[in-house]
């Protein structure tokens, strides 16, 4: 495990000063690029999730990030993939949700059928920053009264304590900078 995790830990890089003066951007692009980091990131995620978490029904993955790693570790663990988009992205009937962000505000939208009442979801994406896109994609998954087994991502910046704004949902980290 130990050799896997430096493996993607290597392949992060940062950019200082990105996209504003003052912010070091973690950058998963060299992970992404290099088949054997890419592996051994989906093997942790992969053996975290059967080993710490109930089966699931689905994994559901943020826009756009998330959709990288959710569908391979979907097919892994043999269930669906259910995409959590940016407003006006997905077709026919859906639940949104506005959220603020440090620089404005946004909004998610899930498909009103992506899953059902009582189904057992993951929620994925590549970083936790301040919590806030994480936290409304929560909120889609209990409009639709499906159970939250945990968020998951491959880097948590802890010093901005986006965990808090999970509340009391699970939540696991890969890699985190302080």
């Amino acid at each position: 495990m130990e050799e896997r995790l430096r493996a993607v830990r290597a392949r992060v890089r940062s950019f200082p000063d990105f996209p504003v003066p003052g912010v070091l951007f973690r950058d998963i692009s060299p992970l992404l690029k290099d088949p054997v980091a890419f592996r051994a990131l989906i093997d942790l995620l992969e053996d975290h999730l059967r080993t710490s978490l109930p089966p699931i029904d689905f994994i559901a993955g943020l826009d756009s990030r998330g959709f990288l790693i959710g569908p391979p570790l979907a097919q892994r663990l043999g269930v669906g993939f259910v995409p959590i988009r940016k407003k006006g992205k997905l077709p026919g009937p859906t639940e949104s949700v506005s959220y603020t962000l440090e620089y404005g505000e946004a909004a998610l939208e899930i498909q009103s059928d992506a899953v059902e009442p009582g189904q057992k979801v993951v929620i994925v994406d590549d970083l936790l920053a301040t919590g806030g896109t994480m936290r409304a994609a929560c909120e889609l998954v209990r409009r639709l009264k499906a159970e939250i087994l945990e968020c998951l991502v491959i880097i948590e910046l802890k010093f901005l304590k986006g965990v808090e704004k999970l509340e009391s949902v699970p939540f696991f980290s890969l890699l985190q900078y302080d």
